[in-house]
Order: structure tokens, then C-alpha cells, then sequence
């Protein structure tokens, strides 16, 4: 299973691919980028100091939406899976037309 660690995203095949973000995120295009900055959910802290820690959530997103979000976001990395099952890499099928600007 992939996983990121230290900016790195590693591959259970030994690859590795630098990030710059903290995070990668998929569109409903089917697109999938890093994420750069946790700006709807996530934690800060004053470098060294503890007590600064917080958690943030400036839409004062409730915990059911939250867990909305997390299922929106499986469906989306699920449609994908199923998607380039369907279609390869090299198949513009693989995106979500209605979703893409051209």
C-alpha cells in the first residue's frame, strides 16, 4: 500500500515520488494533485512548542460533515480505480468529462 511519509509518497514496488505538499487529493475530474495546505481541516503548532497546538476548522465543519467529505472523497479515489480498471492510463475515458475545462 502506498503511503507518504516525510513528503515522500512511496509505492510498495520501492518507488518513490517527492511531494511538495503534505497530501495528495483527486478531483472530481478524476485528477489528482498534491494538496499544499490543510485549509479545511487540519492542525497547527508553534515549532517546538506544544501547548500551541490546534485544531483547525475555520468552516466549523460537525463531524458528520466531515465524515460526508471522507465518503465523497473514497467514492471519487473508487470511481477512479474503477475507471482506469475500465480504460488504462493512456484513455481519456478516464476522466470525468462533465467535470474537466476545456
Amino acid at each position: 500500500m502506498a503511503e507518504i511519509k516525510k513528503r515522500i509518497l512511496s509505492f510498495s514496488n520501492g518507488k518513490q515520488v517527492k511531494l511538495y505538499g503534505n497530501s495528495v487529493a483527486i478531483g472530481k475530474s478524476m485528477e489528482i494533485s498534491e494538496a499544499y495546505a490543510p485549509n479545511i481541516f487540519g492542525f497547527f503548532a508553534q515549532q517546538g512548542d506544544e501547548k500551541s497546538a490546534a485544531v483547525l476548522n475555520p468552516y466549523k465543519l460537525t463531524v458528520d460533515e466531515l465524515q460526508e467529505l471522507a465518503d465523497y472523497n473514497i467514492r471519487l479515489w473508487m470511481d477512479f480505480k474503477d475507471a482506469i480498471r475500465k480504460h488504462g492510463l493512456d484513455n481519456l475515458k478516464v476522466f470525468n468529462k462533465e467535470a474537466v475545462l476545456i
